[in-house]
């Protein structure tokens, strides 16, 4: 149940900390909006508080299109306390219900279709169906309102067959045409502007500091204030600059592909890089717990992504056992030699590509080549054997936040190739596909940091562990590498 007065203090003092925790709506115009909309506050009389945008929307609401509602960060209360529905929706914000059935959706969650039903009206007060209508629709008008693509091209982005069918969806569920919400119509529809907004804290300088001391020339770019890179996304080509505005707690994202078909989830996957759909003061309060008080516990620390789980697990091969600066020097060299030209950059080598190279390129051992072909090669054979059966049986599947997870990315089947062990399993998963629940125990720099502040010692009762820090131990892993 939402506090009023809570609530009511908060949309007064637009204080961003409670940016999604609920929304208030407006009974005289008819308009939803987030606690941080600049817009002069509405009387209180006339004023109803909702713990998530869907119920605005079920209530008859349309969103402000001065604080844009549809883009204020996931919360809880908006996922639900089911860990059924809770999947569901994220598959259906993905686009499962674009390009499946509502029967073959239950049947990958392990329910009947009547039941996904049922849990849909209980929480949401509206069917899967047309949940996955208005998130399309939402996702439509952030490229109406951000981006540069026609009309016809954001239909398709969006998920839509036909420009008419998206004009009566749109109407119908946000009370507004298409054309009220597109102020200009410019001229280059793959190049395109969004704003990815996230609730703070965040801390910037860490996660720039290890982007930065990790970039791959010609493939990635980052600065004081942004991060780039080249990207290949089943089969579309791109890259994107994202730039940090603390201010505004958000990132100006621009963007560049050679098609549109799969920008959404390229979107969801550039989130999950940033790890922009982070609560991070509940992940925080959870850490503190298992820290000593005297520990120099850094705010806003995220998790930083690699594009996928491939790179990641190549990236983490050819880390083993040496500096950072050497791992980004052997990773550059695999780039230059192997990565398909784009532009004037790179994008990361296929996994053809390494598995049909002799890699006398790089100055490692043959063990060590051998284990960057074993993996490639592994992946070379799961793609053949999934060929024409992923899309239609579910088996590619998205991790958090939109990442690509094929049968090739059960990382248990990893530690059959030899060279492969737990430490390069782990590692890859916590970057590549951004599990949260990583510790990385074993580490060095991690032994290090506990030693250092006298963690773990033999007098100590209380024992850090993977399972103290659990589900977060990839962010206490992060948070003591920040001490290093």
């Amino acid at each position: 149940m939402l506090d009023v007065s809570i609530c009511q203090k908060a949309r007064l003092s637009r204080d961003p900390r409670f940016d999604g925790q609920f929304f208030t709506a407006v009974k005289t115009t008819g308009i939803y909006c987030r606690s941080i909309c600049p817009a002069s506050p509405p009387k209180e009389e006339n004023v109803q508080y909702f713990s998530s945008a869907i119920e605005c929307a079920n209530a008859g609401f349309r969103p402000c299109l001065r604080c844009r509602p549809d883009s204020a960060p996931h919360s809880p209360a908006w996922k639900g306390v089911n860990a059924t529905l809770d999947r569901a929706m994220r598959l259906i914000d993905e686009g499962a219900l674009q390009s499946h059935s509502l029967a073959q959706l239950a049947e990958r969650l392990g329910i009947s279709d009547r039941y996904l039903r049922q849990l849909f009206n209980q929480y949401l007060g509206m069917s899967p169906k047309r949940y996955s209508l208005y998130q399309q629709c939402l996702f439509a008008k952030q490229l109406l309102q951000q981006t540069q693509l026609p009309i016809t091209q954001v239909a398709l982005a969006s998920g839509f067959d036909s420009v008419r069918r998206f004009n009566d969806c749109f109407k119908s569920e946000l009370k507004l045409t298409p054309s009220q919400v597109r102020k200009t119509s410019q001229d280059k529809p793959n190049q395109l502007t969004l704003k990815l907004y996230y609730r703070p804290p965040f801390n910037w300088s860490l996660m720039q500091g290890t982007l930065a001391a990790r970039v791959v020339d010609k493939l990635e770019w980052c600065d004081e204030h942004s991060y780039g890179r080249t990207f290949n996304w089943h089969g579309t080509l791109g890259c994107f600059t994202a730039k940090h505005h603390a201010q505004f707690n958000m990132f100006e994202v621009d963007l560049e592909l050679n098609e549109v078909k799969h920008l959404k989830a390229i979107i969801n996957n550039i989130r999950r890089i940033l790890d922009l759909d982070l609560d991070v003061q509940a992940v925080e309060n959870d850490l503190k717990a298992c820290l000593p008080a005297s520990f120099p516990f850094k705010a806003g620390v995220r998790l930083p992504g690699i594009w996928n789980l491939f790179e990641a697990g190549i990236r983490a091969i050819l880390g083993q056992q040496i500096s950072v600066a050497a791992a980004r020097n052997l990773v550059s060299t695999l780039v230059s030699e192997l990565g398909e030209p784009y532009g004037e950059q790179l994008l990361f080598p296929s996994p053809k590509a390494i598995a049909d190279s002799e890699l006398a390129f790089l100055k490692i051992p043959g063990s060590r080549k051998q284990t960057l072909r074993n993996l490639a090669q592994y992946y070379c054979d799961m793609k053949t054997q999934d060929k024409g059966n992923e899309q239609a049986q579910g088996c590619c599947e998205k991790s958090r936040d939109g990442s690509s997870k094929n049968i090739a990315d059960d990382t248990s089947q990893w530690l059959k190739l030899k060279g492969v062990g737990p430490w390069t399993v782990e590692y890859a998963r916590m970057r590549g596909l951004s599990d949260p629940d990583i510790f990385l125990e074993a580490d060095l720099g991690i032994k290090k940091v506990l030693a250092q502040y006298q963690i773990n010692q033999p007098s100590k009762e209380k024992k850090l562990s993977a399972e103290k820090a659990s589900p977060w131990g990839s962010y206490l892993t992060f948070q003591l590498w920040s001490q290093l």
